[in-house]
């Protein structure tokens, strides 16, 4: 029996780390990270005309769009994680692809906005069991070296996301309204649920460690959560990454999230035009930016693993001028010449992050780390940035009007400044860390 399962896990083995597979399971996994996001960003399109049919104020609006959902896609992650670390992951995946996608679809009977409420609130429980298990397989699939790449295609998914979400999106809600269009944009994860489960396969914890030339470990058992929490929170690289990663989407989320009411309100624009405006940018220049995040640090980390930080820290901070000069002028064609350098460098964290935390905890804590770390970040960022944008835009409203949303979001604008420098800091600490991943005896 113990030959037979030995057997079992070795041709596991060989054909999830086969180069042929893994890609074909990146590319199923960056499905599965589109239609997520999907669900979860269309509601930035439909923003304005939820809010005038249910007569909603943007501080409800944020707290919709914000905490509602990330409250329990965070929180509920990290069970979840502890869950994949231990069982099936692919499973995992498609009954949470299942779950969001049925929600998103429940969202359009809503008929008050308490019941819209409770709807993303199933959206959020549904998501929370997609990221931590996808990030943990990717990571077993690809070894180091093209961990960063692998992490800049799967993180393309928030770009698609946010494009199909705002071209289609736009589109719909103005011509079917947008209870049909929560229908249809939910529908789809239904179909990738059953790919997921029906081509993809389980991939052997670590094997990307003989990839990376490294000597095969044993598997060891997942440790307890606090076990993680405890080994991240000591290696300063970590610490550095998630804090740094939290602020990016504290600023990310509130930005891509109230955009498309920016548009409305200032520049004039229709749902179509709002829809067409984003999707070309967040979706086509922000997706070969995230992209080429992961490939350039991938090939300046062959010299120097201090880069995946670094050129986080770079990018973050050079984008903040051209987002205040964007937010400034008030020309809609000339702002969106500026507005293509924030657009390109705004998801530049992603695959850095995802690949760092990664490669700096063990392969049996990877699920748990990057539920951890996605916890973070949405808690504060998709949680209380869309938040903070509607409230400062509320108290900003007597000042300066129909305009008030325009400053509020040039405000946040300067948090990308304190995210840059904890990324400068975790590309310091980063080559210890990596170090201290890879020895077997660390009394975790």
């Amino acid at each position: 029996m113990n030959s037979l399962s030995e057997l079992t896990t070795k041709t596991q083995s060989r054909v999830t780390t086969a180069p042929w597979y893994r890609w074909y399971a990146l590319g199923v996994l960056v499905l599965v990270f589109t239609s997520s996001h999907v669900d979860r960003q269309i509601m930035g399109i439909l923003l304005e005309p939820i809010k005038h049919d249910l007569g909603a104020s943007d501080t409800q609006m944020g707290f919709l769009i914000g905490l509602t959902f990330a409250l329990f896609y965070a929180t509920l992650g990290m069970p979840i994680a502890m869950l994949a670390d231990r069982s099936n992951r692919r499973n995992i995946i498609a009954l949470a692809v299942t779950v969001w996608s049925g929600m998103t679809v429940v969202c359009g009977f809503a008929q008050s906005y308490l019941q819209l409420v409770a709807a993303r609130i199933g959206v959020g429980i549904g998501e929370a069991g997609s990221s931590p298990p996808s990030h943990s397989m990717i990571s077993d699939m690809f070894p180091l070296k093209q961990r960063g790449t692998a992490m800049g295609i799967y993180a393309i998914g928030v770009n698609l996301g946010v494009l199909i979400a705002y071209l289609a999106g736009g589109w719909m809600s103005e011509n079917w309204g947008w209870r049909t269009t929560f229908i249809v944009v939910g529908l789809p994860g239904l179909a990738i649920a059953l790919l997921v489960r029906l081509t993809v396969a389980e991939p052997e914890r670590g094997a990307s460690d003989r990839l990376d030339g490294l000597a095969p470990k044993a598997q060891k058992p997942a440790p307890p959560f606090l076990s993680v929490v405890k080994y991240m929170w000591s290696t300063p690289a970590t610490r550095h990454a998630v804090f740094g990663s939290s602020l990016a989407g504290f600023v990310g989320y509130g930005m891509v999230l109230w955009l498309p009411a920016f548009f409305v309100r200032s520049h004039g624009l229709s749902q179509t035009e709002v829809g067409f405006t984003l999707a070309l940018m967040s979706g086509v220049v922000g997706g070969t930016g995230t992209f080429a995040a992961g490939k350039l640090a991938d090939m300046l980390a062959q010299r120097d693993e201090r880069w995946f930080g670094w050129l986080v820290a770079i990018a973050k901070a050079g984008l903040v001028p051209f987002l205040v000069l964007f937010f400034l002028i008030e020309d809609f064609v000339t702002s969106l010449y500026v507005y293509l350098i924030p657009a390109f460098f705004a998801g530049f964290y992603l695959a850095p992050t995802f690949a760092m935390i990664q490669s700096l905890v063990k392969p049996e804590m990877r699920a748990v780390a990057a539920a951890i770390c996605l916890f973070m970040l949405n808690i504060i960022g998709l949680g209380f940035g869309p938040q903070a944008v509607g409230i400062v835009s509320d108290l900003f409203a007597d000042a300066y009007g129909n305009e008030s949303l325009r400053y509020s979001l040039l405000v946040f604008s300067f948090v990308n400044v304190w995210s840059g420098f904890h990324y400068y800091l975790a590309g310091n600490h980063l080559k210890a860390g990596i170090d201290r991943a890879n020895v077997s005896e660390d009394g975790v």
